[in-house]
């Protein structure tokens, strides 16, 4: 039996290296934390191990490595999503400061119409009506709002910045193609569970598999439906107030 008090994702390599030739407990901080005193590392060790002896450690969910492999890529996919979206806001930031309103008139800047207007933006075009005229789908219906916001100040400075973020935007959307090309691969062996789990209302195919990732598919490991919420943070805490 090898315990081990985990902190941040440092226990990883070490679990890895024994898994498979130990009886290995993962054990919660919080849950086994010594009362204040003069803390060493061999008095918590020891504390530890007693508290081992006596069955009081209860040994935290760590999911087979495939999975955890599937709960690295979703979890990167997030990350690369959140990425997307600051260099969104940037770009919007870009363009309030050449005074062009172009997020007023658009709901995306970076759909269609919006990025053959930034393109065009970047390559130095500076008329607004035929920046406009770039208008797609149904951002046509809005050229006159869109000639009308697209009258700004825009300097060599804006469209070094446009194209810095411009760029990172589209090597991030790669990133996450390739991302759920893997994610696809991954989940073959459990495909069926992740699409029974996309069925339920409001449970998107990407959901699915963030779900699968990080709960995995044996719900043995849960003693019940109750364990698997306090597990995933959806039970509210019993905090009693100092009145």
């Amino acid at each position: 039996m090898w315990r081990w008090r985990p902190r941040g994702c440092y226990w990883k390599p070490v679990w890895h290296l024994l898994e498979g030739d130990f009886e290995l407990t993962l054990a919660n901080a919080q849950h086994i934390r010594n009362v204040p005193g003069r803390k060493t590392d061999v008095n918590d060790a020891t504390w530890i191990a007693d508290l081992l002896a006596h069955g009081l450690i209860r040994s935290s969910f760590v999911p087979p490595a495939p999975i955890q492999e599937l709960r690295d890529l979703t979890r990167t996919r997030k990350q690369l999503v959140r990425e997307v979206s600051q260099h969104s806001s940037r770009i919007q930031k870009v363009l309030e400061d050449a005074n062009l309103k172009l997020g007023s008139v658009l709901s995306n800047v970076l759909g269609k119409s919006g990025r053959a207007i930034l393109q065009a933006l970047i390559a130095g075009e500076r008329d607004p009506e035929r920046l406009a005229d770039l208008a797609q789908g149904t951002a046509r219906k809005k050229r006159a709002e869109l000639a009308e916001a697209l009258h700004g100040r825009i300097r060599p400075h804006h469209r070094g910045l446009l194209k810095v973020h411009l760029e990172l935007v589209s090597a991030l959307e790669q990133a996450l193609a390739e991302i759920d090309a893997t994610v696809g691969k991954a989940l073959a062996s459990i495909h069926e569970s992740a699409r029974l789990l996309s069925t339920m209302p409001g449970i998107s195919d990407v959901t699915a598999h963030v779900i699968v990732a990080e709960i995995a598919v044996d719900m043995t490991r849960f003693a019940s439906d109750a364990h698997l919420c306090s597990w995933a943070g959806f039970c509210p805490r019993n905090d009693e107030s100092a009145r």
